[in-house]
């Protein structure tokens, strides 16, 4: 199993800066997010232990915010060395980044804030409200694996 910083780094690393991309802090949040969330609907696995929290902008792994706090909402720099991932672990980020590597940072965040695990983790909560509360792991596993389903025409 890798670690939620791992996978944050490999995101960082992976973003095509030659093509004129960058990546942020509150970005690379929400694809760690959902690197989680549909390695639970697909694998159903986890791809770190890591608990993801339901924070005022969308899902937060702490590592992770830790790893990048005071970058504020600047483009992150490369990592001084790509972390060393097991291959199927590095095409399931590929997968990830492809799908949602072309939104912005405020389009992913309010694509979380549009779907259940990270409003029913909020609960009453106003918007912009502190909050440690855990998105929990099955929550993730069954939405996301019902958003796979109706995708392909099926029924979980």
């Amino acid at each position: 199993m890798v670690t939620a910083v791992e996978v944050s780094r490999w995101f960082v690393g992976s973003i095509d800066r030659e093509a004129g991309d960058s990546i942020t802090h509150l970005k690379v949040q929400k694809l760690v997010y959902y690197a989680q969330a549909w390695s639970l609907a697909l694998r159903g696995e986890p791809l770190f232990d890591e608990e993801i929290r339901a924070w005022a902008h969308g899902p937060v792994a702490e590592s992770v915010y830790r790893e990048y706090e005071g970058s504020s909402w600047n483009a992150l720099p490369p990592p001084a060395e790509m972390p060393d991932l097991p291959s199927e672990v590095e095409e399931h980020l590929s997968e990830i980044l492809g799908a949602y590597g072309g939104m912005s940072a405020k389009q992913l965040e309010l694509l979380t804030h549009a779907e259940r695990p990270w409003i029913d983790a909020r609960g009453d909560l106003p918007p912009e409200a502190r909050s440690s509360n855990v998105i929990s792991k099955r929550a993730m596993a069954e939405y996301y694996a019902k958003l796979y389903a109706e995708a392909e025409g099926g029924e979980e």
